[in-house]
């Protein structure tokens, strides 16, 4: 597979600024798509940044990605991490890389380039477990808004839940994937709700299960306070 000839062939393709064996196009007036090949011209990682482009960001996601090989071949797992990123005042502290099941970035355009292309994106550690399944790590790239660089961190969760009160509940008896407003509101909907629980685990597979019989039990602890916003972050690992 020849990266560069088939990039050359992309409509309004130019080289990256700053950065050896580059390229960026934009297919539409919100869209900015950044490629970056590896050395030996057998691998490249691409980011794709929507409404706004912060071509500093992107060079230096690119470096990173490509200094490390993110994700690179066909034994890669469909989401793999490195942390130890930052750059200017984002929040970022990690590197995700999608493999090109999960990115299908040229998927129907050029299936022969999509499969030598790592999906690059700025992302928060506490957003990945690093066991996802090639089902999973779709969900949770889309959950990410990953092309979006003024995102703010949506950490790995994962909730079961039932309320006597509501009659709402999670279904079957396995934790699903949610965000973390979802489970603020079934925190505060326990109150008053005896026989109801909230469960959830974190990136770290660390489980909690929150129940309220009058007072609050959370893992078979009383407090005789409901669970803060605070600790919810903390508990997530959000930065």
């Amino acid at each position: 597979m020849n990266i560069e000839q088939a990039v050359a062939e992309i409509r309004n393709a130019e080289e990256v600024p700053g950065l050896p064996m580059a390229w960026r196009w934009s297919p539409m007036s919100r869209f900015m798509f950044s490629l970056a090949m590896d050395d030996d011209g057998g691998w490249a990682y691409q980011m794709n940044s929507l409404d706004v482009h912060d071509e500093g960001l992107t060079r230096a996601v690119l470096e990173f990605a490509r200094q490390r090989r993110l994700g690179r071949g066909p034994d890669a797992r469909p989401l793999t991490i490195a942390t130890g990123f930052s750059y200017g005042t984002y929040r970022f502290d990690s590197v995700a890389a999608a493999s090109p099941p999960v990115h299908g970035y040229h998927h129907g355009r050029n299936e022969a380039l999509n499969e030598v292309v790592s999906g690059v994106f700025p992302a928060y550690r506490c957003e990945f477990r690093g066991d996802e399944s090639l089902e999973e790590a779709v969900l949770r790239k889309r959950m990410l808004q990953s092309t979006i660089i003024s995102r703010p961190p949506v950490p790995y969760l994962r909730m079961r839940y039932e309320n006597t009160r509501t009659k709402g509940g999670s279904v079957g008896p396995s934790r699903g994937f949610t965000t973390h407003d979802v489970l603020l509101r079934e925190l505060v909907l326990l109150e008053d709700a005896p026989g109801s629980f909230v469960e959830f685990e974190n990136s770290l597979g660390e489980v909690w299960n929150i129940e309220w019989n009058g007072s609050w039990l959370v893992n078979d602890r009383t407090q005789d306070t409901p669970p803060s916003e605070s600790w919810v972050a903390s508990a997530l690992g959000s930065p």
